[in-house]
């Protein structure tokens, strides 16, 4: 526990990134109908599942033409 304590300052920035990244690119998918690759179902797992690298990897491949 004192490990832990020990990282909070550095463990709350992160968590607060990867949650902001998170909605943000979960709202994208959702509001948004057209992908470059895959589709609605698809990115959502990925933004979901794969913590703060799904949100980055929807917003740099995923996202379609406005």
């Amino acid at each position: 526990m004192e490990i832990f304590m020990e990282y909070w300052p550095f463990l709350v920035p992160y968590m607060v990134v990867e949650l902001v990244l998170a909605i943000t690119a979960l709202v994208h998918v959702l509001r948004h109908p057209h992908y470059r690759f895959g589709n609605k179902v698809i990115w959502i797992f990925v933004v979901l599942l794969l913590q703060i690298i799904g949100p980055v990897v929807y917003f740099v491949f995923g996202r379609g033409e406005e």
